[in-house]
């Protein structure tokens, strides 16, 4: 018993004393912080989503204010009303940024997309790229498993009936974590203005395409040679849009009544790709979205 008290007792001592060692380096060896880290930190949206290229809000925060290199605009989510309130706190200029939003370029649902096999893996994009390309017979489509939607730090993606994600234009803050986690690289960002998107990332040729999926790009060039602007240009097989002269140029979307695929569509947003409104004259005529608030983000 006396044994069992004595080691008790010297336990005790051994660590009252390096609690006091502990504290006193602590006190000794601490760093101060400065205090305007914390403060811009607070005007971050904290999504933590890494779309300014550091590891979270504090990262950048630190980095924005003890580097003079680092500018006040890196922080996607929070468009220019962080980036002015960031540049105001760390005596920055807070250059213009064009407000974005995700595209899902693709619209091979379940319906028009012919499957290669069965996937009865993983439910995960990634996971299922890795066998084959994925399931389906086009190996640039969507694949269909929500590892876009998992990953939204601001649950602006969800996941339709017919297999492909769905973008919230309110909620998507253009940050592009769901572009860096598509292995298939359907998902890009585009401009909020954007007039029309091409609903395809394919880069076969057209038969092999067409073959894979009804609403593929056939790369038959009518969408080119319709419009009068030199918006259009073929990049591998592939219709690409150059979304600003588009928006700054165009009127009247020809492009949209020629294509045969209908693969280039009217840029409707929150609608499943491939549904969006067959009438050309929506795309002059839609309303823009509203890009949210600063107090929005940071609720």
């Amino acid at each position: 018993m006396e044994k069992a008290v004595l080691i008790i007792t010297v336990l005790t001592g051994v660590g009252i004393l390096f609690g006091f060692i502990l504290a006193y380096a602590n006190k000794k060896f601490a760093l101060e912080v400065n205090p305007l880290i914390h403060i811009v930190e607070d005007v971050l949206p904290k999504g933590q989503c890494g779309a300014c290229g550091y590891a979270g809000c504090m990262a950048y925060a630190e980095a924005v204010v003890l580097n003079a290199d680092v500018p006040p605009t890196l922080c996607i989510p929070g468009k220019e009303p962080v980036a002015k309130a960031v540049g105001e706190l760390t005596g920055k200029v807070a250059a213009a940024m064009e407000p974005r939003i995700a595209q899902v370029k693709c619209a091979g649902s379940n319906e028009k997309a012919v499957s290669a096999y069965a996937y009865q893996g993983i439910s995960d994009c990634v996971a299922a790229n890795l066998l084959f390309g994925g399931q389906k017979l086009c190996k640039y489509g969507c694949l269909g498993l929500g590892t876009c939607v998992k990953r939204c730090p601001f649950g602006a993606l969800t996941m339709s009936d017919a297999g492909l994600p769905v973008v919230d234009a309110v909620k998507c803050t253009g940050c592009g974590v769901c572009q860096g986690v598509c292995p298939k690289g359907v998902i890009t960002m585009a401009p909020l203005d954007a007039h029309v998107r091409v609903n395809c990332n394919s880069k076969d040729k057209g038969p092999v395409a067409r073959k894979a999926c009804t609403t593929a790009c056939i790369a038959c060039t009518l969408c080119l040679k319709e419009c009068s602007y030199g918006a259009i240009k073929m990049e591998n097989n592939l219709a690409v849009v150059d979304a600003k002269i588009c928006a700054e140029q165009c009127s009247e979307a020809k492009c949209l009544t020629k294509c045969p695929t209908k693969a280039i569509r009217p840029a409707i947003k929150g609608v499943v790709p491939g549904t969006e409104d067959k009438s050309p004259c929506s795309v002059c005529t839609q309303e823009k979205v509203q890009v949210p608030d600063q107090n929005v983000l940071t609720q």
